[in-house]
């Protein structure tokens, strides 16, 4: 396992404040390529234990319907993904144990972070009505036509979530329990931010606050994204509760980051390593970031065009590429640049004020330098 990916300075973060013809990025190269090698060997890793998880009982088999309905949820499950929660899992178990062996059953528990992430998307893709995720169609998509597929999509997303907790207690560590009602206290604010983006996908973009986009992200993406595996990991080695706290804050502030360049891929870049489809938020309507802070800055008779294009529904190509010059132009990506550079550089200062320096620490701040990478 390598641990000698250069981190993001505080120059180089602050520098995305900048215009874009004077902004420097961190380094790039090689590095980079080895935190992907090792993104990698986790991916390759967890996927052996998410199949044997999601392997079908006898009971399961011999109901055709479910079995088949089951077995398409496991193929979602283990489409390509950057197992980036798992990755912070480990992260957080290396950092409270200072130990780089890993214990068999902290993949088992790690598989079990990935299953719970799967229940999450299927529903996320349900309540958007979506019909792409990770390459392929969305499992309501595959299971049924209109409302019937989008049914049975909920019903077998609620029992991977029951799955993937019986996948982290049988991981048979000794702080399963104890990680486990950290991440169940955590599923229920992400429930709230679930519920919220919902709701504010009514609200005429006028009243929508870049604060109130900005605390969907936290309690959607930050806490169970992020700040939960990071917490969870250190959990499960037996960390001091100032190590958690710290972990804690570094996931929320990474998580805004990916969470706003996660949108700024959905506008304007095609997918990338973190998996954003584009053009879905516009599509959908999404009260993201960047559109909101676009508003915002946006003079009346430009905040009108807006309200009246995203009244009609983007459905064409000229209405998504009138909509992205209309962001652009009112400087709402420049503002998501920098929030995401702000987000990264407030997590990077945790780490050097709260964690001691070691391989697991630059490991996590390697992962914070891939978010924050501009987009092209």
């Amino acid at each position: 396992m390598d641990h000698t990916t250069p981190v993001p300075t505080a120059r180089s973060l602050q520098s995305a404040a900048l215009p874009p013809d004077r902004r420097r990025a961190p380094a790039q190269g090689v590095p980079r390529r080895r935190t992907h090698q090792w993104l990698g060997g986790v991916r390759i890793a967890v996927d052996r234990r998410l199949n044997h998880a999601l392997r079908l009982s006898r009971g399961e088999r011999e109901d055709r319907r479910w079995a088949e309905a089951l077995e398409e949820a496991r193929r979602f499950a283990l489409r390509p993904g950057k197992r980036l929660r798992p990755a912070l899992l480990l992260v957080g178990f290396g950092l409270a144990t200072g130990r780089s062996r890993i214990p068999q059953g902290l993949w088992s528990f790690a598989a079990g972070v990935e299953i719970l992430h799967a229940f999450s998307l299927i529903h996320d893709d349900v309540a958007d009505r979506a019909d792409t995720r990770r390459g392929g169609p969305t499992l309501h998509r595959v299971l049924g036509p209109g409302s019937l597929g989008e049914n049975l999509a909920v019903v077998v997303g609620d029992c991977l979530f029951a799955r993937a907790l019986e996948t982290m207690l049988d991981s048979r560590l000794p702080r399963a329990d104890r990680a486990l009602r950290h991440y169940l206290r955590v599923c229920r604010h992400a429930a709230r931010g679930q519920f919220h983006d919902l709701d504010l996908s009514r609200v005429p973009l006028g009243k929508v606050t870049p604060a109130q986009s900005l605390g969907v992200a936290r309690l959607k993406t930050a806490s169970l994204g992020f700040a939960a595996p990071l917490v969870g990991g250190a959990l499960l080695g037996g960390g001091a509760q100032p190590l958690c706290r710290a972990l804690a804050r570094v996931g929320h502030h990474l998580g805004l980051a990916f969470q706003i360049r996660n949108d700024l891929v959905g506008l304007f870049g095609e997918a990338d390593f973190l998996g954003a489809s584009s053009d879905r938020d516009l599509v959908q309507g999404t009260r993201t970031f960047p559109l909101v802070a676009a508003y915002r800055r946006a003079p009346r008779p430009g905040q009108s065009e807006i309200d009246d294009l995203w009244s009609r529904g983007i459905r064409d190509r000229a209405a998504v590429d009138r909509a992205r010059t209309l962001v652009e132009a009112y400087r709402g990506r420049t503002a998501a640049e920098r929030a995401v550079a702000r987000a990264c550089l407030a997590a990077h200062r945790v780490l050097d004020d709260a964690i001691p320096a070691g391989p697991w620490r630059h490991r996590l701040s390697a992962l914070i330098t891939l978010v924050y990478r501009p987009l092209a």
